[in-house]
This record gives C-alpha cells, structure tokens and sequence, in this order.
C-alpha cells in the first residue's frame, strides 16, 4: 500500500483470530473500537453481491479524540481512524490502518498546531499496534 495511505500486516491468523488480536493490540495503544462494519455481510444484504470476509473497524482514542475535535469541530469528519481486516486465506489475513498525518493533509487541518501535534502522537500509536501485529 501507498505510504501516504497508511500501514499494513499480514496476520497468520484467521479472518475471526485477526479481528480479535488487532482489536487487543488497538486497545493497548489506547484506542477502542466504536464500530463495526461488516461488509461481506452488507453487501451479501444490500446488493447480493458475494465478497471475502471483510471488515472496517472504527477505532478512537477518547483522549486525542477529544483534543482534535476541541480544536476543529470539523475534524469529527475524519473519525474515527479506519482500520481494515480482510481474509487473504483461510489461515492469513490483511490489516490496513489509516495514517491519521495523512488524514490531516485534506484542507487546511495540517496547519493546525494542535491537530498536527494529535496526528502525530496518533500515528505512532497507530505504527506501534501495526508493529506489534507484524511481531506476533
């Protein structure tokens, strides 16, 4: 994947096992899971159309979170961070994770001290849990 867009690792683990595993890894760099979106089921639902296993979770650190959107209203726009789970086998799956730095090149939210300063401290979390699911 493009730097710009964000991270990824590829789990030796199954779709269910991954989802479990990055949601841990999520939560011990602060940040918790608010949604989740299903989009094999979704779109099995909506359209009949047959895709892989495939899940956004919508991930947010309450604390960074809270001091983004104190800053600019419109930054709730760019929450929460995305985080993407999709089957590669049966026994491997692909995690990609949004680069919350690059999020905050749209308009002119990268010129915004505080916004620049939240950014940064939520991609090195963010790199960390990418880390620490390529270790495990």
């Amino acid at each position: 994947m493009a730097a710009e867009l964000g991270f990824e690792a590829n789990l030796p683990l199954s779709f269910d096992a991954a989802i479990v595993r990055v949601t841990e890894a999520l939560k011990n760099e602060g940040f918790g899971v608010l949604t989740r979106i299903d989009v094999h089921d979704t779109l099995k639902q909506k359209i009949g159309a047959d895709f892989r296993p495939y899940v956004i979770l919508g991930a947010c650190n309450p604390q960074l979170a809270h001091k983004a959107l104190s800053a600019r209203g419109e930054v709730g726009m760019m929450l929460p961070c995305n985080v993407t789970v999709e089957a590669a086998s049966a026994d491997t799956s692909l995690v990609r994770i949004a680069d919350p730095e690059m999020m905050m090149t749209i308009g002119d939210l990268g010129s915004d001290a505080v916004l620049q300063q939240v950014g940064g401290e939520a991609r090195a979390r963010l790199l960390r849990v990418v880390e620490s699911l390529r270790a495990s």
